[in-house]
This record gives C-alpha cells, sequence and structure tokens, in this order.
C-alpha cells in the first residue's frame, strides 16, 4: 500500500468516526426546564439547555412587555423550543358554554408570539380549561376534545407547531388521565400537529404500566420529569422505580427533550444533580 493510499485511507476513516460522533451528540436528549420568564436566567447559570415557558404567560403579556421578553431571552442565548400552560382555565374547551372564535383569537396570538421565540412545540396540559363541568356528559367533552384539536391544529401548522397533548392525574382535570387516553385522543383529531407528551409524574401518579411508551411511541413528541415523590427534582437513581420508564424510551430510540418540571428546596444546587440524572438515565 502507497503512502499516499495509506494517508487517504486513515483520513476517511477518522472522517467517518467523526461523523459517528457528531451524529450522537445531535441525537442526545436535551434537558430542559419549566420556568416562568422570572426563573430564566437561574434556568441559564442551572446548565438547562433550554426553557420550557408558560404559553398563557407569553400570550398574556402587553405587546411592550412582550417585546422586552424577546430581546431579554435572545440575550440570554437559550432556546425556548416548548412551551407548557397552553390555555388560561377560563378558556374552556368543554362544556355547555364554549366561545369558539374566542378560543381562535387566543391561539392564533399564542402561537403567533411562540412562533417567533422558535417554539416547535406546545404542551396541551390545561387541566382547568378542559375540566368536564358537573352534569355534562364526559362522551360530548371527549367529542369537544376532538373538535378542538381539530380546529387549532391547522393554525399550529401554519406556526411549524405541534399540539402535544398531556394526559394529567386525576386530581388535576377529569378527561384524559393516562398516556393511553391522550392516545386515543390523538388518533380521533387525526392531525399531524396534534400529537402526544407524557409527564412521568402524571404517569407514576395514575400508576399507569410506563409499556405505553411502546405503544405511542410513533406519537411522543416531548416529556416532563419529576421525582413523583412529592413532585420535586429527580435526583438519584433509586429514589424511584425510574427504570421500566427510561428502558422504554431507549427502546423506541427516544431522541428528543425532557423538561424537569418540579419544586427544589436549593434549585441552583439541585438542578445540575437532576440534569446529570437525565443525562445519565438515557445512557443506562
Amino acid at each position: 500500500m502507497t503512502y499516499r493510499l495509506a494517508t487517504s485511507l486513515g483520513v476517511l476513516v477518522l472522517g467517518v468516526l467523526s461523523l459517528a460522533h457528531l451524529s450522537g451528540q445531535d441525537h442526545r436528549v436535551q434537558v430542559g426546564v419549566c420556568t416562568p420568564l422570572k426563573g430564566i436566567d437561574a434556568a441559564k447559570a442551572a446548565g438547562f439547555e433550554y426553557l420550557e415557558l408558560g404559553t398563557s404567560e407569553i400570550a398574556g403579556l402587553s405587546d411592550a412587555d412582550y417585546e422586552s421578553a424577546v430581546d431579554r431571552i435572545k440575550a440570554l442565548g437559550l432556546p425556548v423550543p416548548v412551551a407548557n400552560l397552553f390555555l388560561p382555565a377560563t378558556l374552556k374547551v368543554t362544556g355547555p358554554e364554549l366561545d369558539q372564535e374566542e378560543q381562535l383569537r387566543y391561539v392564533r396570538k399564542a402561537f403567533a408570539r411562540l412562533s417567533r421565540l422558535g417554539t416547535g412545540i406546545v404542551v396541551f396540559g390545561s387541566g382547568g380549561a378542559r375540566r368536564v363541568p358537573d352534569g355534562f356528559a364526559k362522551d360530548d367533552a371527549l367529542k369537544q376534545l376532538v373538535a378542538f384539536g381539530r380546529r387549532v391544529a391547522p393554525e399550529a401548522q401554519k406556526q411549524n407547531i405541534t399540539i402535544a397533548v398531556e394526559p394529567l392525574r386525576r386530581q388535576e382535570t377529569n378527561i384524559i388521565n393516562s398516556a393511553a387516553e391522550g392516545l386515543e385522543l390523538v388518533n380521533a383529531v387525526g392531525h399531524p400537529n396534534f400529537q402526544l407528551m407524557i409527564d412521568f409524574y402524571h404517569l407514576a401518579s395514575e400508576r399507569e404500566d410506563p409499556a405505553i411508551v411502546l405503544r405511542a411511541r410513533e406519537h411522543i413528541r416531548h416529556l416532563h420529569m419529576a421525582n413523583p415523590q412529592g413532585r420535586v427534582f429527580p435526583l438519584t437513581w433509586d429514589e424511584y422505580d425510574y427504570g421500566p420508564f427510561f428502558a422504554n424510551l431507549r427502546t423506541i430510540g427516544y431522541d428528543k427533550r425532557i423538561s424537569i418540571e418540579a419544586t427544589a428546596k436549593d434549585f441552583a444546587l439541585e438542578a445540575p444533580r437532576a440534569i446529570a440524572l437525565m443525562r445519565h438515565a438515557f445512557e443506562r
């Protein structure tokens, strides 16, 4: 083998290895945090890779305050790929008194503002907005949720946003309490911009089998995380049985994002530990 050929082969091998390394980096799950605007500096200092802000907070700002927030976020240098708290509790999407025009006005404003921030996923928890009023038929409420999804998914699509419905524990709402129910709603809406997210805290609270991750693999777009024992920052692998959930996520090749949505006694101390634990969970 000539020196020139050997050198060329060496460069080729190094190039392939470099590409493989970069590919692995690209597919590492990012760890972010759910926070109001007042917490974004602390999130950056703690080492989170992105912010998950509240949609209703962003939508509720005056125009001047919104522009200030945009400037502040840009100066901070952390992306906002995800937003939660989609709808205020007063904007009902189930029950006898719905205002579809008001729904669309709010949604269009919220999506336009989030789009400027580069947000691509909006988490649809909003337990108060979707709570079924006493005496109202749950089957009718489910039909209303499907209709709402079909109305707003095209609005999301216009702004390159995907709505990800979040199953919530029964203490927070009385409809769509499991990921299995969330998956049924996603399938009923039948729009590519209406998908599913899973919050481990709610999944554990409802004692749902983590195997739902395998069934829902094609529709999971985002994750939330907390230690179910107190809804606090997850800090150690043995504090709770996290294993089956993350094993299933690794099985399906989940490679998107996971946001910590929890409280901390000492944010500056606990946040880096939670970030490290999440990275470890996906590498086990």
